[in-house]
């Protein structure tokens, strides 16, 4: 199983008068990980869209918030497929604490491809190879 890493820094704009990351912004950081994840198996979801009439459209979203985050902290966000079908992709997370790896936050994307038209298709052969083959466990045997 494969992951991806990728870092962000909480701006003073996504905290809220006590100084706590508003907890909207945990789905924000699931898709810039979920994006970088993608573009880091060669998979950019332009290209997907122009070329392919492929989208995935978000059909559920969990969060499971375990700790605060706050300004200025820099966070890991690992992103990795946890599931991945012919229509459906299921995308897991974990946000943590880049200074001390104290985990934050752990989620779940869910993902149908469709068309543009909105109407579910199967997903191109040339991205299934790629994601089911990233498809596995969660990553150090924890589940999202």
């Amino acid at each position: 199983m494969s992951y991806h890493d990728t870092t962000v820094r909480v701006r003073y704009a996504e905290t809220d008068q006590m100084g706590v990351v508003y907890h909207s912004n945990h789905l924000i950081w699931f898709e810039i990980g979920r994006v970088e994840l993608m573009r880091s198996m060669g998979i950019s979801y332009k290209q997907m869209e122009s070329q392919d009439d492929c989208y995935i459209f978000v059909a559920e979203a969990h969060c499971r918030y375990l700790a605060p985050a706050r300004y200025d902290e820099v966070l890991r966000i690992r992103s990795w497929i946890a599931e991945a079908g012919s229509r459906i992709i299921k995308f897991a997370y974990e946000i943590a604490r880049a200074e001390d790896e104290q985990l934050l936050a752990t989620g779940f994307t869910k993902h149908v491809v469709c068309g543009k038209s909105g109407k579910p298709k199967a997903l191109p052969a040339k991205y299934r190879a790629v994601l089911v083959a990233s498809d596995g466990p969660a990553a150090k045997g924890k589940e999202a």
